[in-house]
């Protein structure tokens, strides 16, 4: 889905090289943190434990690295992934062995999806007990096989500065994701003098980031011919850094762009050629275009069921252009007619020097814009009641136009999707192909940590906030500014919907009962108020 992170085009992941060691043996542990140092870590969300507190205490004597502590290890890892969703920099978790390493698994598998750069790192039980069920020993090499980019369990000292720089070098470039790196106590505890001085050598990995010059003039000519184009654009263009590129392109041609939720923020949403959202939960003319189009020009997605719905009903008279740096995703859910396989920044860049403006693309954009104005997204005022989308509409309102928005995952979750302006990327923070409750909270605590100046605002609904609700207190504790807006009503509120639309609304155990949040806020040393009617919306935002 995604393409190169816009780090590796600026070659963050071949950082300079440190000063070899002094001749001066080290602990294992600060072996570690010296190589985290010298990857540029600034920041690591990491929760201590048996096998992992000697790296902590190396930790701790670090004047680069700021831990910060989550109260649960998911959170630690959906921080990780805000921290890198936000930055664009690879994202840095720690846990200890068995319970811990396994919390992580989820906020591994989140990055995977959604193809954020992260590495995992565990402390694991002694090299001389592996194998017997030692106490908190569980493989989390074998337990996350599938769900990483690549993992490592480093069993030679020696080995500490070069398995770093790989994992870091493999979680950023080409399409990112996850990284595990596993390091038995016995290995922290050991001294040895080491060489910094490594370079990568994977050389199974190589991502091919140049786009097809050749295939990149098919698309123009197949871009010049069609009638009814319109760009589906994903978090690739993100990743990338692609979003100058991808507006110059849209300004180019005049063609219509809608994004997935990933992609949010890739285009500014309110520009007059922004189809804003497709799919279940997108707009309605963003669906209704996209199946009337002659030619999708698919860019950094994956052609995900959400969007799709039946593949052999989507956009069944159409061709289609796919750019994606992941050969994979090429022809995996649809047949493509002109695959480009690399990069979308540099893709974009070539196909700049072919296509041309499209003269007789107004009488599809008249189309398109009637039909923005024939199904608008919209919501209707209940006298009395606190309508949650006229709440999304009052945050968006009030809310500084750089602010990085963070949502858990449910009905609130889209509404924000639909109803919250993006003018730029990486302002939005979202579990998108797993859809794993209990992100946001933890998520806008990673991203206010990378940016303490910038306003983070989370907005959840009361099933997903309670999922990760104990890292109140880390916001507390650490003095993290994050903004919280629950949006409760009392049950797990897609899931009913599904319940209302399918099921003739038989309650299969989706009501949750209601709680005050602003108590337990409180309880956690946090400012916080319960509204309840629509009059005291905008003075308590």
């Amino acid at each position: 889905m995604t393409t190169k992170n816009k780090n590796t085009t600026k070659k963050k992941s071949s950082p300079k090289k440190p000063a070899k060691t002094a001749g001066h043996p080290m602990k294992g542990r600060d072996i570690l943190v010296k190589a985290l140092e010298n990857e540029g870590v600034k920041v690591i969300f990491g929760y201590p434990g048996g096998a992992s507190m000697e790296i902590h205490q190396g930790l701790t004597l670090s004047k680069k690295i700021r831990m910060v502590l989550p109260r649960h290890e998911q959170g630690g890892s959906f921080a990780a992934g805000g921290y890198a969703r936000a930055t664009g920099d690879v994202g840095v978790c720690l846990a200890t062995s068995g319970p811990g390493a396994t919390n992580l698994i989820t906020g591994i598998i989140d990055a995977k999806m959604d193809s954020i750069p992260m590495v995992a790192i565990t402390g694991q039980v002694p090299s001389t007990v592996l194998g017997t069920d030692a106490f908190q020993e569980t493989d989390i090499m074998g337990s996350t096989f599938p769900l990483v980019k690549h993992s490592y369990m480093i069993r030679n000292i020696a080995d500490i500065p070069r398995v770093v720089h790989e994992a870091f070098y493999i979680a950023r470039t080409g399409r990112p994701g996850p990284v595990l790196v596993d390091l038995p106590k016995d290995i922290q505890q050991q001294e040895a003098v080491v060489d910094f001085n490594v370079k990568f050598d994977v050389p199974s990995y190589k991502p091919n980031l140049t786009p097809s010059t050749q295939q990149c003039k098919k698309a123009a000519h197949a871009i010049q011919a069609a009638k009814r184009p319109v760009i589906y654009a994903g978090g690739g263009i993100i990743s990338s850094g692609a979003s100058q590129e991808l507006k110059a392109f849209v300004k180019k041609t005049g063609i219509p762009i809608t994004t997935t939720v990933m992609g949010l923020g890739a285009y500014p949403s309110d520009d007059p050629l922004s189809l804003r959202m497709l799919g279940m939960h997108g707009a309605v003319y963003a669906n209704i275009a996209i199946n009337h189009a002659d030619l999708v020009i698919a860019m950094g997605v994956r052609f995900d069921d959400r969007v799709t719905g039946k593949l052999a009903e989507f956009c069944k008279d159409a061709q289609f252009i796919h750019i994606d740096i992941d050969p994979s995703e090429i022809n995996k859910n649809i047949l493509i007619d002109i695959p480009i396989q690399g990069d979308v920044k540099q893709a974009l860049k070539i196909l700049d020097k072919y296509v041309e403006p499209k003269k007789d693309i107004k009488p599809w954009t008249k189309q398109v814009t009637d039909w923005k104005k024939e199904f608008p997204l919209s919501f209707e005022s209940i006298k009395g009641q606190i309508v949650p989308q006229c709440v999304i509409h009052h945050i968006n309102n009030l809310s500084d136009k750089d602010a990085i928005f963070s949502v858990g995952v449910g009905q609130h979750q889209m509404w924000a999707a639909q109803f919250l302006d993006f003018e730029k990327p990486n302002n939005w923070l979202c579990s998108s192909g797993l859809g794993a409750m209990g992100y946001g909270l933890p998520a806008a605590m990673g991203a206010q940590v990378a940016f303490p100046k910038k306003q983070v605002i989370n907005i959840e609904g009361d099933g997903s906030f309670l999922m990760n609700i104990q890292e109140l207190q880390t916001l507390k504790i650490e003095n993290i500014p994050v903004k919280n807006i629950v949006l409760n009503n009392a049950h797990l509120g897609m899931v009913a919907q599904w319940e209302d639309r399918f099921y003739k609304s038989l309650r299969g155990h989706t009501f949750i009962g209601d709680a005050n949040f602003a108590e337990v806020a409180h309880a956690f040393g946090i400012k916080s108020e319960s509204i309840t009617i629509p009059e005291e919306v905008v003075p308590a935002l």
